[in-house]
Parts: C-alpha cells; structure tokens; sequence
C-alpha cells in the first residue's frame, strides 16, 4: 500500500499554511506550530478547546535514506540523495496532517460527527497532557483484565458532579 502524498511536491510550509487557513476557516481563534529534531507540532484553539497534534519526523540518519540495496549488497547514498528523500518523508508527513485535520473538520461541520469526539485524543487537559496520553492506558488495562475502570480521574482541581 502506498503512502497518501508520497511524492507530493507541496512544501512543508506550503502544508503549514494550509492547516492555518483551514483551522481559521472552520473558526479556529488560536493557531500555532513549532518543531524540533524529532517532531513538530500544531496546536489550535476552537469551541473552547486546546487542540495539539504532534507529528513525529523521521531521523535524518535512518538507513532508508542513507542507503540503498542493490544485487543484495547495501551502498551509501550521496549526501544530497539521502536529504532529498528525507526532506519528500518530512512533506509526506505534513500533507497527511493537513489532510486529518481538514477531514475531521468538515466532518464535524457536515454534522457527521461532534468536535469533541473527532479530536478526542488531541485534546489538551489542564495538566498540559493529551486526553489520549490519559485515556489510552485505561483501555488497554481494560481489554487486558476485563475490568472497566471506574471514571477518570478529576482534572478540573475542584471536582465536579
């Protein structure tokens, strides 16, 4: 199976700034991004609720870049091979997140689905984490023993009923 936008051509800012445009036009109020070596990040604010998606980016190093086999024996890329298949990963990755985002937005504009559930797992909480960094550990908990767990834990400093 092939990878959506495998041999895109878009830039990465290009996907960048697409993502702003959306989220503005589907009534985004906050918009953000920011990266690093290892991942980037694309946080938003709309209907009162933090959002971030933080999209892993490949190693620079990783072998699927520097090298290549041929005839069962494995041979360096030249450098400026191996940045050029590492820069068209980086802006596969981006039009795929462009593409989840403007999907779970107009599936929540067309009525398909509710805001809350189409970004469930990228929700921030007020402790700064990720409603799915919080909830996915009780699922597996829950599918290993049988037992469900009883709630979630109280976020909101003062409780509520």
């Amino acid at each position: 199976m092939t990878r959506y936008a495998a041999n895109t051509e878009v830039s990465s800012s290009k996907s960048r700034d697409e993502i702003e445009r959306t989220l503005e036009r589907y009534g985004a109020d906050q918009f953000l991004y920011g990266w690093k070596e290892t991942d980037a990040l694309v946080g938003f604010r709309m209907n009162g609720r933090q959002v971030r998606f933080v999209l892993p980016l490949p190693a620079r190093d990783d072998k699927a870049f520097t090298e290549y086999v041929s005839r069962g024996h494995r041979y360096a890329r030249t450098e400026e091979a191996a940045r050029k298949l590492y820069e068209q990963a980086v802006r596969q990755r981006w039009r795929a997140l462009a593409l989840v985002i403007k999907a779970k937005l107009e599936a929540v504009e067309s009525g398909i689905a509710i805001f809350e559930d189409e970004f469930m797992a990228n929700i921030v909480l007020p402790n700064g984490r990720l409603v799915g960094d919080e909830v996915r550990p009780a699922i597996a908990s829950a599918y290993e023993t049988g037992d469900m767990p009883t709630m979630l834990p109280d976020y909101s400093g003062g409780g509520r009923g």
